[in-house]
């Protein structure tokens, strides 16, 4: 263990860690970072599958964005954001209601994805108070939802892992079995299937509309459930039938937002309009903490009103609205404008589609490869036939994971299921060496699973 590694563990407590593992695969410091590439304090170098957590949007240390936030920084780093603006605010407003169907004009801006989520849900649940619908006090959800960890965000999902302990003082969510394409219980395939599994939420809105504010979800991939990706059929008869009922549907695009399925806003798939947008992550090409909810004039007009109505929408953080990740945001949207970044991600989409289907395709271990744009996953099992996964106790995914960062590879796992979600400037060849060291450190984990090592 390093000076650096030991100095850490005295002190810092990380995220979504088992921290008596560290004491065996102690934390890699990060000294520097340069395109697709981390540099370590420890000399090595580490491709960023993963993108830091699926922020990176254009490499680190992007000259442009660093450029951008530098020179933001040299006339406002902050701004109490009631009462007052500026610019970066405003015209980041304009860029993104310019990115969205015409129907959508109004942005609330805050500071991470979680904090989305919530404006979003308080939003809607006030809309439905100050409309005539005071019944309306739950959200629905599908099985498998992320949709962040602060207690609101955490009520909305149905991952067992991050929710289980909290339960006792979490709102209560409807869940309604969703899609879970790759074990289909009618047996349908997601590039032709009509989306019959959506019958599920066709009768949870039938039976609860009365009383539910709205349904959130992840459009096409559910990203922290393993990378499932479902059809865009899906998404399109949620909003028919959303909007039927008077039940709004929010977007969580803060994962797949900005390119990651190939298109801009992954609800495009769809050809669909939500109520509302969240997103996070991506929308500073990953220099900046920040978020923004997007949604249309008639939910903001619900809140328009004199001060001494009560109906203003009573939300805030410090950092709402921050010049810095404004900037950051502005220089991200320029990226794509004028570098082609749609395109790039459509051809480096087709290198991870061959590469990934030849590395992987015939292994007695992988049940499936599934992809959306530039998000790709593997999915590991015990047994193919049935689709069994490896029991989570064995820990299939992490024992590939260490193999891949010895080897210089950034792969962090969910489960069993290595992903990939690189950064818009990987190369072909690092599409490659990315791919080979998770076949060979997924065969490797599961020869160790296998010998009971």
């Amino acid at each position: 263990m390093t000076e650096w590694q030991r100095r850490d563990l005295a002190h810092l407590w990380h995220p979504c860690s088992q921290m008596q593992d560290y004491e065996e695969f102690p934390p890699v410091v990060i000294g520097s970072g340069k395109g697709a590439w981390l540099y370590g304090q420890d000399g090595k170098r580490y491709l960023d599958a993963v993108s830091s957590w699926w922020t990176n949007l254009h490499g680190h240390a992007n000259p442009r964005i660093t450029g951008a936030i530098a020179k933001q920084a040299e006339t406002l780093e902050q701004v109490i954001f009631a009462n007052f603006s500026h610019t970066p605010a405003i015209r980041l407003a304009e860029e993104l209601c310019a990115l969205m169907p015409p129907s959508i004009t109004k942005v609330f801006f805050a500071d991470n994805g979680s904090s989305a989520v919530e404006v979003a849900l308080k939003m809607s649940f006030q809309f439905h108070q100050q409309t005539g619908s005071p019944k309306k006090k739950r959200f629905a959800a599908i099985t498998g939802a992320y949709h962040g960890e602060t207690l609101g965000a955490l009520a909305a999902g149905d991952l067992d892992l991050y929710s289980a302990m909290f339960r006792p003082i979490m709102m209560d969510t409807l869940r309604v079995e969703g899609p879970d394409c790759y074990r289909c219980p009618f047996g349908k395939k997601r590039e032709t299937c009509g989306a019959e599994c959506f019958g599920a939420m066709e009768h949870a809105l039938s039976e609860h509309a009365d009383e539910l504010c709205a349904v959130i979800v992840e459009p096409v991939v559910q990203c922290s459930a393993g990378m499932r990706i479902y059809p865009p059929v899906y998404l399109k008869k949620l909003r028919e039938a959303t909007a039927r009922r008077g039940v709004h549907l929010i977007a969580d695009e803060i994962a797949v937002g900005f390119g990651r399925t190939g298109k801009m806003f992954a609800f495009e798939h769809a050809e669909i309009v939500p109520d509302f947008v969240c997103l996070s992550k991506g929308i500073t090409g990953g220099f900046m903490p920040f978020s923004a909810v997007m949604t249309n004039d008639g939910v903001y007009r619900a809140f328009y009103a004199e001060y001494l109505s009560g109906r203003a929408f009573m939300h805030s953080h410090s950092y709402t609205g921050n010049p810095l990740g404004c900037a950051a945001a502005l220089e991200n949207l320029a990226i794509f404008r004028e570098e082609g970044v749609l395109a790039r991600i459509a051809s480096l989409s087709e290198t991870l589609s061959v590469e990934a289907k030849a590395a992987f395709s015939g292994l007695s271990f992988v049940g499936e490869f599934r992809q959306a744009g530039l998000i790709g996953a593997v999915e590991l099992v015990e047994d193919r036939e049935t689709k069994r996964g490896f029991d989570g106790t064995l820990r299939a995914g992490y024992r590939a994971y260490r193999k891949a960062v010895e080897r210089g590879v950034l792969l962090r796992p969910l489960g069993n299921v290595l992903y990939f979600m690189p950064p818009y400037c990987v190369t072909e060849d690092e599409i490659r060496l990315m791919v080979r060291t998770a076949r060979e450190c997924a065969e490797l984990a599961v020869r160790e699973i296998r010998e009971g090592k």
